[in-house]
């Protein structure tokens, strides 16, 4: 059954987790170089398949008893948390301009640079943990799914405009809080459970 609270949920944390991430940029440079809409439509075809690929594994989770998953899961989100906190600011990774601007050489470029930049990513395991801990993989997928497109297309159309209003900064130390609270509900659930 599908919770559009969850959905929402989702939606706010992998949203503020993906803001500052280094896709966003990419996104946004690729979408200097080519049609946007080329490169929002391997951008999000990327992005599908690594929930597909987080929802499958949170749903493994969801199988060990219930004390151990919440465990995990607060584990995880502590660590994710810790990340955002302390990782360095990457330089911007130079991305190889295709040969011609057809959709299929654009779109196939940023599929292909989003499918490895973000695999193993802070998200992909955040929705992995989502996914476990609330046992509803439709609600996670669908809020996961339009959390990173809409990074993606603010990335893609109007990251340049957006850092000079919010600094990177501010996104990442609000998404560590948010991460930090669910690290805290789900501890106390295995602790207290």
């Amino acid at each position: 059954m599908f919770s559009f609270t969850i959905a929402a949920v989702v939606f706010g944390v992998v949203f503020l987790a993906e803001l500052p991430d280094k896709t966003a940029l990419a996104g946004l440079m690729l979408g200097t170089r080519y049609r946007a809409s080329y490169v929002f439509a391997g951008v999000a075809a990327a992005f599908l398949v690594h929930v597909a690929l987080a929802i499958a594994a949170g749903s493994v989770l969801t199988l060990l008893p219930h004390r151990w998953v919440q465990g995990v899961v607060g584990v995880l989100f502590l660590a994710g948390t810790a990340v955002l906190l302390f990782r360095k600011d990457d330089d911007e990774e130079e991305v190889k301009k295709p040969a011609d601007q057809s959709f299929w050489k654009v779109s196939g470029a940023g599929f292909m640079m989003i499918l490895v930049a973000e695999f193993g990513d802070l998200t992909q395991i955040m929705t992995a943990n989502l996914a476990a801990r609330y046992d509803a993989p439709l609600s996670v997928g669908v809020g996961a799914v339009l959390a990173l497109w809409a990074v993606a297309a603010l990335g893609i159309l109007g990251g340049r405009t957006l850092m000079k209003y919010v600094p990177l900064r501010v996104v990442t130390k609000v998404a560590a809080c948010v991460m930090l609270v669910l690290a805290g509900f789900s501890l106390y659930e295995a602790i207290a459970g």
